[in-house]
């Protein structure tokens, strides 16, 4: 069963699962596309029976990418299309805890780390850098130079303190050392701009990333002369690439084709299903932490929907981490 939460005239453009709170999401959404027009931030939960609005804000301009606070379940950050990043709380609710704005174009990105003693966001920007930041959003830590594009996408690494990966309309993948300030790999990864990457839960070795090229490529960083799986399927460019939290190989991707693809890239024929269930772009995607095979999306037409996509409660007998 898939349940619906509608938001009219808010477009999707990515949504979270708490870490904290297993049928908790955010959404963060904007007008007219994001073109031009102010975002909004939801908060939401699923119900017995469906989708509730826990919470809600303005800002004054689109929102691109939101993220939970790995160490209070009350505290996310957005990122905004007029450069900056806000902290905001669930418990207030008239206007964001904090602002920070550096950036000098758009924020596209945002993640928040899970390692271990480790307590930092990362922010990607249209301004081709990528910035470190504490907890409060009091000052950027560090400044990232060295994409000669737009970034798209920035995930810290699961298994690696002080690393995150980052993706770019200059055709690479980028991973990067926090502490030492530097870029330790640069993958020409694709022909084309990289909208989305993502590390696998499993393996401190394996990234995917996602393409207008309308490929999603597996990399090993041990040897990336060439992918270990590249999946073509989708028509169209590919918006977001997530891997499962609770299979190795498992992961799923979504595009400006409508449509949400599930993959095994262990598999000679990887691709396992395509939920067509949108009638706009989608944009947003991600697997609950807490319930196996969850998965929420969001889309350009003005929806959030959460599902269990048959085909991972199938493959999930087969396969095991």
């Amino acid at each position: 069963m898939t349940k619906v939460f509608r938001s009219p005239a808010r477009h999707g453009y990515a949504v979270e699962v708490s870490p904290f709170i297993p049928n908790r999401v955010a959404c963060a959404a904007s007008q007219y596309y994001g073109i031009a027009g102010c975002g909004t931030l939801l908060v939401l939960d699923e119900t017995e029976t469906g989708v509730a609005l826990v919470r809600s804000w303005e800002w004054s301009d689109g929102l691109f990418d939101v993220t939970w606070s790995e160490a209070n379940e009350h505290v996310l950050v957005a990122g905004g299309g007029d450069g900056s990043l806000q902290l905001w709380d669930t418990n207030n609710p008239s206007a964001p805890l904090r602002v920070a704005k550096e950036h000098t174009q758009e924020v596209y990105a945002v993640d928040w780390s899970q390692t271990r003693g480790e307590n930092l966001i990362v922010s990607g920007s249209w301004d081709q850098t990528a910035k470190v930041w504490d907890p409060a959003l009091s000052r950027s830590l560090t400044t990232l130079r060295g994409h000669e594009g737009v970034i798209y996408s920035t995930i810290w690494s699961p298994h690696i303190p002080g690393c995150f990966a980052s993706a770019s309309g200059d055709g690479t993948l980028r991973v990067w050392d926090v502490k030492g300030a530097v870029c330790r790999l640069a993958i020409p990864a694709h022909k084309a701009e990289i909208l989305s990457c993502d590390w696998c839960k499993y393996d401190q070795n394996v990234v995917a990333t996602g393409s207008v090229d309308s490929t999603v490529c597996v990399w090993d960083l041990r040897n990336v002369r060439q992918p270990v799986n590249q999946m073509p399927g989708h028509t169209y460019a590919i918006r977001r690439v997530k891997f499962s939290p609770f299979s190795k190989t498992i992961l799923a991707s979504c595009s400006y084709d409508f449509t949400v693809r599930f993959w095994d890239y262990s598999r000679n024929q990887p691709l396992l299903d395509t939920v067509e269930h949108h009638s706009e772009f989608v944009c947003g995607l991600d697997f609950n932490l807490h319930i196996p095979n969850q998965v929420v999306d969001c889309s350009w037409d003005e929806t959030v929907k959460i599902y269990t996509p048959a085909c991972l409660s199938a493959a999930a007998h087969s396969t095991t981490p």
